[in-house]
């Protein structure tokens, strides 16, 4: 059952539990990423049972595999105007910029008999979803109470993932300015106040804490992989392996590092450039770029180097590695963020709990 990753349930849960405790400790629910791992059940379930308030996902589909896990659902990517019926049946909640969404939600919600909750995302500067005008802002409040079959529950906002925008106190702060401005024009009251994912846990884990008003944060990466994403580092006591990536040697021979004959492209179009380091102990393993994105995985074997790949293939070299390796041997890696997320995506990955 090769390649497959190896999941620890234990490890995630250790993670999450270490987590969700921090944030409770600032004053802050969690809503616990499930896209990364493309919302397989068992996971979504350890989370819950280590204290997340709700779990949020980017996809429908990943919400119906979750249908049975009793706990509030965020739709984490804006709706589709298109899926507006199923939002409202799947999510309990959906983080929404565009007006129209947010008429459409309405719409299918009346239908149904059903209030769906907004939480109105706010662009901060990072350039990614959210109303970045002020006014616009207010107008679109004003809208939505207005609006049947929804409620305005939250403000949010999304940090770092596109524009590499670090959480401050500036920016926060302002979040939670907008946030007192509406309540006291509109007398209600707004009760999340999404401050960003995990690239905001270095604020709890340097002992800075996050600005006061900042409730809710929503953390994938930081879960899975036991880091923050603002700079990067390791969370304290946290593993960094809970997803491992095993893959089986199909060849292993000695060849030139410099491929014979006129270069052209590559099975993806790109040029492909060589330094001649002699002739090589070169293994292939059975996956390949369909599979998972080379770039983003770690030879456990630290003498081992990662060459490149094809749609179905593998390179390593290991010509240095202390391990005498076979054809059929086995080549563990660890997974980074894009690495977790391609290998889970792909059906040709087995996926194995241990």
């Amino acid at each position: 059952m090769y390649p497959r990753v190896e999941i620890s349930l234990d490890k995630i849960r250790y993670n999450a539990e270490t987590i969700i405790s921090l944030c409770k400790r600032n004053g802050i629910k969690v809503a616990a990423v499930t896209k990364v791992f493309c919302g397989i059940p068992e996971i979504a379930k350890v989370l819950v049972e280590a204290g997340a308030s709700m779990i949020a996902d980017s996809r429908i589909e990943n919400l119906i595999r979750m249908k049975q896990i009793d706990v509030p659902k965020l739709l984490l990517r804006l709706p589709m105007i298109s899926q507006a019926e199923e939002v409202v049946e799947l999510a309990d909640i959906s983080l929404n910029s565009e007006l129209e969404t947010i008429k459409a939600l309405s719409q299918k919600a009346s239908e149904k008999s059903k209030i769906h909750k907004i939480i109105l995302m706010i662009d901060l500067g990072d350039l990614r979803e959210g109303i970045i005008d002020e006014k616009e802002i207010f107008q679109t409040v004003r809208e939505i109470l207005n609006l049947k079959g929804v409620s305005l529950v939250g403000i949010g906002t999304n940090l770092t993932c596109y524009g590499g925008v670090i959480p401050k106190e500036e920016n926060l702060k302002r979040l939670v300015d907008i946030k007192e401005r509406i309540e006291k024009e509109f007398s209600i009251s707004i009760e999340i106040v999404s401050g960003g994912n995990s690239s905001s846990l270095y604020l709890l884990e340097n002992g800075e804490g996050i600005v006061k008003g900042i409730n809710q944060l929503r953390l994938g990466e930081s879960i899975v992989l036991g880091r923050e994403t603002a700079y990067g580092n390791r969370i304290n006591n946290t593993f960094d392996d809970c997803f491992r990536l095993i893959t089986e040697i199909i060849e292993i021979k000695e060849k030139p590092s410099v491929p014979i004959g006129e270069i052209g492209m590559d099975a993806f179009g790109n040029k492909p450039v060589f330094q001649d380091r002699g002739i090589r102990k070169r293994a292939i393993c059975a996956i390949g770029k369909q599979d998972v994105s080379i770039d983003n995985i770690i030879p456990e074997d630290n003498k081992i180097a990662i060459l490149g790949g094809s749609s179905d293939h593998l390179i390593i070299d290991v010509t240095d590695s202390l391990t005498k390796y076979k054809v059929g041997d086995k080549v563990a890696f660890k997974l980074n963020y894009g690495g977790i997320l391609s290998t889970l995506t792909s059906d040709y990955v087995k996926k194995i709990f241990v």
